[in-house]
This record gives C-alpha cells, sequence and structure tokens, in this order.
C-alpha cells in the first residue's frame, strides 16, 4: 500500500470534500481518502497494483479541481 498527499486547487467547502472523498474512494484499490480544506491537500492510502496515482489525479480534476 502507498500513501501520498495531493495539493488541490479549488477546494473550499463542504461540497468540495464530498466531491472529491465520494469519487476517489470509489476507485478500486483505493482504501482511505481524507480532504484537509485548511491545508488544500487530499490524503490518499492506495494499492499501485490496482490503481494508478495518475488515476487518481485524473479523477480529481474530473470534479473540477487541479492537482499540484
Amino acid at each position: 500500500m502507498e500513501k501520498i498527499t495531493l495539493n488541490v486547487n479549488g477546494m473550499s467547502c463542504g461540497h468540495c470534500v464530498n466531491s472529491i472523498e465520494g469519487s476517489v474512494g470509489k476507485l478500486d484499490g483505493v482504501h482511505f481518502v481524507k480532504v484537509n480544506l485548511a491545508k488544500g491537500t487530499v490524503d490518499v492510502e492506495f494499492t499501485p497494483a490496482e490503481v494508478t496515482l495518475s488515476k487518481i489525479k485524473e479523477t480529481i480534476d474530473d470534479q473540477g479541481y487541479e492537482v499540484e
């Protein structure tokens, strides 16, 4: 399992949290996802053999947020 913290721009409210945590959390291989609005970060624990970091970033991007 791999843990990563992503810097994400554009998050500002509870809807942002639900949108990202919901969409990323549904990906196969993602075991944990937590948004920190104050820091502008998203912590993710995932199994690289099941889901790529690129797919996680793409999923966040598809929700309308920018991953740095």
